[in-house]
């Protein structure tokens, strides 16, 4: 359900489970953990990526009703991202929705194709967010505007996303593959060390 491709200094993690809008499973979460992990000092680049029309629908809800919604799985997740030291992107091919979220957050860029969709009913389903979530997200919005998805349930369009800043940009899908070359193609060519070293000056 996870494809890696490991190819170079680029590697590129795809949710593969179109038929179930990409909701994710603990085994699915474990396993984008452990190449978030592994990929640090092996990788430049980190894409993170669905099939299909959407990048995921969150928590597979049998699996949230099972225990899923509250495992540390999630934050091992988004704290791996988080951690990675070269360069890491998120690329929206659809909606985000839910849980998701965490792993969007953690990444360095966002960029979301027209069309796409993003919101997080936790308030309406009775969970927390997982804990680093509302806290990147307000760091990126602001905090009325994560009260608003995070509590007012706001359903948020992608031009809304980008200038509100939770994206950093909004591209037509057929260019979506085409942006993520040209982001990473400066850090893919530099060396692994200057990578790490930029990153850190930001933070």
């Amino acid at each position: 359900m996870i494809e890696v491709d490991r190819a170079g200094p680029r590697w590129t993690a795809t949710l593969n489970r179109p038929d179930k809008a990409n909701a994710l499973t603990g085994e699915m979460l474990g396993d984008l953990a452990d190449v978030a992990t592994e990929a640090a000092g092996k990788a430049q680049v980190l894409v993170l990526t669905g099939a299909g029309r959407v990048f995921s629908a969150g928590a597979d809800l049998e699996a949230a009703r099972a225990g899923l919604a509250t495992d540390p799985v999630w934050e091992r997740l988004s704290g791996a991202l988080a951690a990675f030291p070269g360069l890491s992107i998120c690329a929206l091919n659809g909606s985000l929705a839910g849980g998701a979220f965490g792993m969007a957050l953690a990444c360095d860029l966002r960029v979301a194709v027209r069309g796409a969709k993003f919101f997080y009913p936790v308030m309406k389903l009775g969970f927390l967010p997982q804990p680093s979530d509302p806290v990147r997200m307000a760091a990126l919005v602001g905090p009325a505007r994560a009260k608003m998805i995070l509590m007012g349930g706001a359903k948020i369009e992608a031009d809304e996303a980008l200038a509100w800043g939770l994206v950093d940009r909004v591209v037509a899908a057929e260019d979506l593959d085409d942006n993520i070359d040209a982001l990473a193609a400066d850090a893919e060519s530099a060396k692994a060390s200057h990578v790490s070293a930029i990153k850190q000056m930001i933070r």
